[in-house]
This record gives structure tokens, C-alpha cells and sequence, in this order.
């Protein structure tokens, strides 16, 4: 007999954070912006302006919250720091 299973809502939510981060990363590089200082400047300013309407990138990135967002790239930064 196979013992329960219990996911983690949070590994999933964290996974489609990173999947449309680079997907509008990926975006905004084929339109030619530069991907970080669009991004800040949509972090800081909570401008959706910054980020461009080209192939939904806007529509995918507020599909996140802000906070959520700041908080996936943080925790990956100091993932990468050994934290």
C-alpha cells in the first residue's frame, strides 16, 4: 500500500511564477527592451505600462501579484547565495 501524497500548493504556484517570468523575459528581449529595466520599472512603479502588450506579456506578468513576484526573485537570489 502507497502512503498519501501531500503537495505542496506553493512548489506549483512558484513553478508558474518562474514559467511566466522567463516566458515575458523572453518577450520583451524579442521586442527588442531591455528585460530588467522594464521589470523594475514595473516592480517600482506598479506601471503595467513598462511592461510591453506584445504577445499578452503585459496580460501574463499582472497575472501575478506584485508582491508574489518580488518575492520569487528574491527567494531564487538568495537561493543562488547558498541562503
Amino acid at each position: 500500500m502507497e502512503e498519501t501524497k501531500i503537495y505542496n500548493p506553493e512548489i506549483f504556484k512558484e513553478a508558474l511564477i518562474g514559467d511566466i517570468i522567463c516566458e515575458v523575459i523572453d518577450i520583451l528581449s524579442e521586442k527588442g527592451y531591455n528585460p530588467i529595466n522594464q521589470i523594475v520599472g514595473y516592480l517600482m512603479s506598479g506601471d503595467p505600462g513598462y511592461i510591453s502588450s506584445y504577445k499578452d506579456a503585459r496580460k501574463k506578468i499582472l497575472s501575478i501579484n506584485r508582491a508574489d513576484l518580488i518575492g520569487f526573485l528574491v527567494k531564487e537570489y538568495l537561493n543562488k547565495c547558498d541562503i
